[in-house]
């Protein structure tokens, strides 16, 4: 019974090391300038992030961990003020509960590419897809669904970022 015990309990220890929570931190240094919300007041369900600088060297993916990014290229080209919707370049991972996480808007560089990586280079700043300016905006969600809660208690429109913020938590 007691070694039992004793490997239950070290089983348990090995639980967050599986089903861990993965941080987010900010692709590049810049601002957040959306969150739940547009100025307008309508929904965006996202964090954008911008440095203000089309073309900026290094659009990092955000969570910090390493895993699979499946980078679709929609768009080739410098793009500072959007190509219309659907149009924006991705990277995504797809999470076992089935959610994802995306990352849009950075231009094409030879760093966009599918692959496994932790915080890897994929483009970038830009605006490629319905974009007004260059920025980043990572988004998780599921059948149409936006979750905010990953990111609401960690950030705000306006606060300034740089690549070691933590932006959000992803569960």
């Amino acid at each position: 019974m007691r070694y039992t015990t004793k490997a239950s309990l070290a089983a348990l220890t090995l639980l967050p090391l599986i089903a861990g929570a993965h941080t987010v931190k900010s692709p590049f240094p810049g601002t957040v300038t959306a969150t739940t919300k547009y100025s307008s007041g309508k929904f965006h369900g996202a964090v954008d992030i911008s440095s203000g600088r089309c073309n900026y060297w290094g659009a990092e993916t955000g969570v910090v961990g390493s895993v699979y990014w499946n980078v679709t290229v929609r768009t080739s080209g410098i793009h500072c003020s959007g190509t219309g919707s659907g149009t924006q370049n991705e990277a995504k991972h797809v999470w076992a509960s089935g959610w994802t996480f995306r990352q849009w808007h950075f231009i094409k560089t030879a760093d966009s590419y599918d692959r496994t990586c932790d915080r890897c280079q994929v483009g970038n700043e830009g605006a490629t897809g319905n974009s007004t300016g260059p920025h980043a905006h990572l988004q998780q969600d599921k059948a149409g669904t936006n979750d905010t809660s990953w990111y609401a208690s960690h950030t705000t429109k306006g606060e300034a970022v740089d690549r070691s913020e933590t932006v959000g938590v992803l569960d």
